[in-house]
């Protein structure tokens, strides 16, 4: 079971859906924009061996933030409450595939993982 998570704009979770398309990987997608983040999911990524590149602190949503909205993602539970409510700083595509979480795109991991 492939399942995407992000927002259907942006370019990298483009990517990652094209690659799946063309490898005829059948998977579902959860827009962030459109459905939400769980603080339960959010959770269970953040405790997944790539949980610390969850945050994107490089995009513009980030740096638009105050200096006490960043510092609110030093705690787990500021984290989670920063990330439902601006889902635009996940960094996307967040990939769970067959117990696997994968946070961003690239090919080698997706190849790893699914073939």
């Amino acid at each position: 079971m492939v399942e995407i998570y992000g927002i259907k704009n942006c370019d990298t979770v483009k990517k990652a859906l094209q690659w799946l398309a063309e490898n005829k990987i059948a998977f579902t997608f959860h827009d962030f924009k459109k459905e939400g983040t769980d603080a339960g999911k959010l959770k269970q990524w953040l405790h997944s061996g790539q949980g610390k590149e969850l945050v994107n602190k490089k995009g513009t949503t980030w740096k638009k933030l105050s200096a006490a909205q960043q510092a609110t993602a030093d705690t787990e539970k500021g984290t989670i409450q920063l990330l439902q409510h601006n889902s635009s700083i996940i960094k996307r595509p967040v990939a769970e595939i067959n117990g696997t979480i994968l946070i961003g795109f690239s090919c080698s991991a997706y190849e790893n993982i699914l073939r």
